[in-house]
């Protein structure tokens, strides 16, 4: 384990009163949740195949309960906040295609359009989106 503070996944309470390494018995003491389990492990990721970077591993059904997986490594640092990821993805999108409600200039005749202005141009036409 890093030098990392350990926070619980659930409620993003610190952890310093549990005992390394984390047991598959081991709750948080602010919420009750398991500790063990595959949202508190550094290979969770749910943007990958069984939502585990760890090839070896065995696929684990519920992310959120007590489990015995052997490649279980906690995860250190403040855990995400719930709904993060989406809202960094609204934030990627929003800096690619423009802020929703700031006007868009037209583009001055005989200057060629950006790569995120033919992308929102793509995407505008994609779904329909006509000016007001």
């Amino acid at each position: 384990m890093s030098a990392e503070e350990l926070y619980c996944w659930s409620c993003g309470e610190t952890l310093r009163s549990v005992p390394l390494p984390i047991g598959r018995r081991d709750d948080c003491a602010a919420c009750g949740a398991s500790l063990r389990v595959c949202r508190m492990c550094a290979f969770y990721d749910r943007n990958v195949s069984k939502a585990c970077r760890e090839p070896m591993a065995d696929e684990i059904a519920d992310k959120e309960q007590a489990n015995f997986c052997d490649y279980f490594r906690a995860r250190g640092g403040p855990p995400a906040a719930a709904g993060d990821e989406a809202a960094v993805a609204r934030e990627k999108l929003a800096a690619l295609f423009g802020r929703e409600g700031a006007a868009q200039e037209p583009r001055p005749r005989g200057r060629p359009r950006s790569e995120a202005e033919a992308a929102r141009e793509k995407l505008e036409s994609l779904f329909g989106k006509k000016d007001d």
